[in-house]
């Protein structure tokens, strides 16, 4: 056995078009068309012939990009800039009473740890280190095989006890430990089963004694009833957290209706509330959300009642007393309104509005604090402005400098505590306290903010281009000044598109390394975001996604045309949604980019709702079950465009192995099909990370590794003459 692996990775490291997939095709019927799977067979990834080929495919990728010179290049200026900064700060809490919870890593460390202040002044603490976490494994020695991540901090209300969510190996599913502060007690009982950085989050009980989280019956991601019929469980400290109390489902209220794909959650706004609202939390913005009085549910009782629907068009909302704020997007306000009702009486339908609606703008985000609501306006995605709504009127506050984005937190509606974090394409990020009464910001960063003047060159420029039909796009520019435009410019073109995300400006030491090695990189602000509202995202899903790849196309084409770069020079990349994207563009102008980087895309959304949580992205792409959505879905599937005979750029396919929402299999069979399809002798590469699940959750060198080498490749195929190899190094 040990002789045949031995030659079966040795042939695939020196002759990888002969190291093809097994295929075992399977054929289906949706609506009278036969649709036909070539690679249906790598759905098992439990098949040894699967398994030897993937990873086969992973030693191969491996070994090119290690020849690749200036490879490290990246990760060594990361580390550098890490340790100039000496350590950074992340997942800030700060409780009513003036409790901060954050987590912090040193330049030399492998994970950031919790630490704790009282007051922006007060002295830190550390409260725990993630490394002495022992999971629920058996044998406790192989805990050194694994490496846990805390992904959510959670204090109570009076910020005496703190819920650590830790996830192990990108798994995103997460266990919870809960540590009293003042004496740094971590209680045994470990809660399973969850997510709370994807859904719901922990609600802590107003006398502190427990929580609300979201609980997973199934966790194997390989299961037809993964993340299927989940609950909320009210968890009280010191119980055992294997007595389930659920107190919000499918199982346990019946009459609500709940699908099995949705994702019951319990919000809390502020301690002394009088009601829960319980979210059925899915793909969409818009949910269908139910109120009880808190008094009820923690008695047992189950008189849920029916708050709003999805047909009211509210993606968020807070209560303050017997008032609820929301924003609407209800009868066609696309870029939306901020509004005002009663809990008692609420009507969505007709509500106070507080802030009309622009036709350019968009609000994205709103506070409350005792002095009025500050929100947020943003233009093209990419130009914030801050508000603040006080006794009837709206006033613009100028922030400390011009950003692209800007983030909002409050204490809540008794309080007059405000934070504004501002960053941009080149700007830090920097957190400002705002003083109403002095109408002045005062700098309050936790971490250091360090001068990068290896930047300083660097220069963005925001323009719009005509895409297929017509309509104007957003596209961000990055690059150095003193660039010349000569038709060689390497591109980096990133994007995403799905969800009603925008691709908001932040600052990107990866961009920035790019720029200042000559490139550029451009960002299309392509339909399905929510740059432009909500008609953005419904321009570019279901049978509409054709316009997210055809905008892409359109902001190559004119980088082309007006003579920044060259095709054999345009690297695209995105990831998970953003895969359709890039896929797409790919299959249908392959002759326009030089090289294809996917990271754990939707390559085959045919077969999406059988890999991860799939199910649950109908709403985004459509319904297999339906005869118009099946046709959008097959539209946007770039495994099922791939063509034999055509020349495809050089492309990088990557996953990890632990991805519980784009399985790994999809990744896979795009690749396999390529190979077996493509008749370029561009490189073909598939890299699955076997220690790495969606992208996120994973120690930070890793990070960096991976994007290393991921630029390592883009600037390969694209001629940068610092990574080129002497030879050929694909024989």
């Amino acid at each position: 056995m040990k002789i045949y692996i031995f030659i079966f990775f040795s042939l695939s490291l020196g002759a990888q078009k002969t190291n093809l997939a097994p295929s075992v095709p399977a054929i289906d019927h949706y609506f009278g068309t036969p649709i036909i799977d070539d690679y249906r067979n790598l759905e098992n990834l439990k098949d040894s012939a699967t398994v030897r080929w993937m990873k086969s495919q992973t030693d191969y990728t491996n070994s090119l990009i290690n020849k690749i010179p200036n490879r490290d290049y990246y990760i060594k200026k990361r580390l550098e800039f890490d340790k100039r900064q000496g350590y950074s700060v992340s997942d800030l809490e700060i409780t009513d009473n003036d409790k901060y919870f954050y987590l912090k890593k040193g330049s030399e460390e492998r994970t950031a740890k919790v630490y704790y202040r009282n007051g922006f002044n007060g002295t830190e603490q550390l409260l725990y280190d993630p490394e002495s976490f022992i999971s629920s494994f058996k044998d406790s020695s192989s805990k050194s095989k694994h490496q846990f991540l805390v992904n959510l901090l959670s204090p109570s209300w009076d910020g005496s006890r703190l819920a650590v969510s830790l996830t192990e190996d990108g798994k995103e599913i997460s266990q919870v430990i809960v540590i009293d502060v003042e004496n740094k007690y971590v209680h045994p009982e470990v809660v399973t089963n969850t997510n709370p950085s994807s859904i719901g989050g922990i609600k802590w009980l107003q006398d502190n004694s427990g929580f609300f989280y979201v609980y997973y019956p199934i966790i194997d991601s390989n299961s037809k009833d993964y993340v299927k019929n989940v609950q909320t469980i009210l968890y009280r400290i010191g119980e055992n957290p294997k007595k389930l109390n659920n107190v919000f489902s499918r199982s346990n209220n019946p009459n609500l209706n709940i699908e099995e794909n949705s994702y019951p959650a319990i919000m809390a706004f502020n301690a002394d509330d009088k009601y829960y609202v319980g979210n059925l939390v899915d793909s969409e913005d818009f949910r269908k959300t139910f109120i009880i009085s808190k008094e009820d549910l923690l008695n047992g009782k189950k008189t849920w009642k029916p708050l709003y629907t999805k047909e009211d068009k509210i993606p968020y909302m807070r209560l303050a007393g017997e008032d609820i704020y929301f924003l609407s997007g209800y009868n066609n306000t696309l870029n939306y309104k901020l509004c005002k009702t009663s809990a008692k009486n609420p009507n969505f339908k007709n509500p106070q509005i507080l802030v009309p609606e622009m036709p350019d703008e968009v609000i994205t985000g709103y506070a409350l604090t005792k002095d009025g609501i500050y929100y947020t306006r943003t233009k093209n995605g990419v130009e914030a402005k801050l508000y603040l709504y006080k006794d009837g009127k709206e006033q613009n506050i100028k922030t400390p400098f011009v950003s692209g984005n800007i983030y909002l937190e409050a204490k809540g509606k008794d309080f007059s505590d405000i934070w504004i974090s501002c960053s941009g394409w080149a700007n830090d990020e920097q957190r400002f306290k705002y003083d109403l009464k002095k109408s002045e910001f005062t700098p309050e960063n936790i971490a250091p903010l360090i001068e990068y003047p290896e930047f300083k060159d660097i220069v963005v420029e925001e323009i719009t281009v005509k895409s297929h039909d017509g309509v104007e796009v957003p596209l961000s520019l990055i690059y150095n000044k003193n660039i010349k435009k000569n038709g060689e410019i390497p591109i980096l073109m990133n994007g995403y598109g799905a969800y009603a995300e925008s691709y908001s400006p932040y600052f990107s030491i990866s961009y920035l390394l790019w720029a200042n090695q000559g490139g550029i990189v451009a960002v299309p602000h392509v339909r399905g975001g929510g740059e432009k509202g909500e008609q953005w995202h419904i321009d570019g899903q279901k049978s509409k996604k054709s316009n997210s790849w055809k905008d892409l196309i359109a902001c190559t084409e004119y980088l082309i045309n007006k003579n920044y770069t060259s095709p054999k020079k345009v690297a695209i990349l995105g990831g998970s949604a953003g895969g359709i994207l890039m896929g797409r563009a790919m299959t249908e102008r392959p002759d326009l980019f030089g090289a294809v980087i996917i990271e754990s895309g939707v390559l085959n959304t045919l077969r999406n709702e059988f890999g991860g949580v799939g199910k649950s992205a109908a709403q985004e792409y459509g319904n297999l079950n339906n005869s118009a959505d099946f046709k959008g879905l097959l539209e946007m599937d770039a495994y099922h465009h791939i063509k034999k005979g055509v020349k495809y750029p050089a492309t990088l396919i990557t996953s990890g192995i632990n991805d519980p929402r784009v399985s790994p299999w999809i990744p896979a069979k795009f690749v396999a099909k390529l190979l077996a399809n493509n008749s370029s002798n561009n490189p073909i590469l598939l890299k699955i990370d076997y220690a790495g699940g969606h992208g996120g959750d994973i120690p930070t060198a890793q990070r960096y590794a991976n994007i290393g080498d991921i630029f390592a490749f883009a600037l390969w195929q694209l001629g940068v003459s610092d990574y080129q190899p002497i030879g050929d190094i694909t024989k």
